[in-house]
């Protein structure tokens, strides 16, 4: 894949991203409709590098170009949400698989089921369509919900257990370690919903808008 190839490639997968990025800048303000209050503390973004996308496609075993990247690579895009509140996890992520002109393409909850190694998080791949001149195509977004003290785990995580020049024994060790550390953070988590003053609110409005259905009925 050329440099150009590749900036051709990202082109695409830029405009995907932007456009989700707006979708969750309005739910970040109007999720808790009722509220000032906000469920993401922070979002960040990251298209894949030309090298990255090379490696994985050649641990596929396929050839560099764009064609098996845009078939098989459902992470070009990514998007990163961090979160204050479990629950605001969920909520977002049910409002974005609401969003009819959406495809999910692929849901792994690993909140209420962690990796062996503790690591916590809720992803979606979702397909975002792109509007042209006289077509429309859809492009995959990666989009991984998280607490901060997920992502606290999974940012120490990666900076301390693996590090190349590590012994095989001291590496192990040290997996161990943070597999404890995951249980210790989820209690902690839980202490803090206790200060949620959004828990349930949704589930309220929901049961309020469905009474005023029946009544109408009536």
């Amino acid at each position: 894949m050329t440099n150009e190839q590749y900036y051709a490639l990202m082109e695409s997968y830029h405009n995907a991203c932007q456009m989700m990025l707006t979708r969750l800048e309005v739910l970040n303000h109007t999720l808790y409709e009722k509220t000032t209050v906000c469920p993401i503390h922070n979002i960040q973004h990251r298209m894949k590098e030309k090298k990255s996308i090379e490696e994985k496609l050649l641990r596929l075993k396929l050839t560099s170009s764009i064609a098996n990247a845009r078939d098989y690579l459902q992470d070009v895009a990514g998007i990163r949400i961090i979160c204050f509140f479990v629950e605001d996890i969920y909520n977002l992520a049910k409002a974005v698989k609401r969003q009819t002109d959406l495809v999910i393409i692929k849901e792994r909850d690993y909140i209420s089921c962690p990796k062996v190694n503790g690591y916590r998080s809720f992803h979606l791949v979702v397909g975002v369509p792109v509007y042209y001149r006289d077509t429309m195509e859809y492009f995959p977004v990666e989009i991984q919900m998280r607490t901060m003290a997920m992502d606290l785990w999974a940012s120490m995580e990666h900076r301390v257990c693996y590090k190349k020049e590590m012994e095989e024994a001291e590496k192990q060790r040290r997996r161990k370690a943070f597999t404890e550390y995951a249980g210790l953070l989820e209690e902690l988590e839980k202490q803090f919903e206790i200060y949620n003053e959004t828990a349930g609110i949704l589930e309220e409005s929901q049961v309020s808008w469905e009474s005023k259905k029946n009544l109408k009925r009536i």
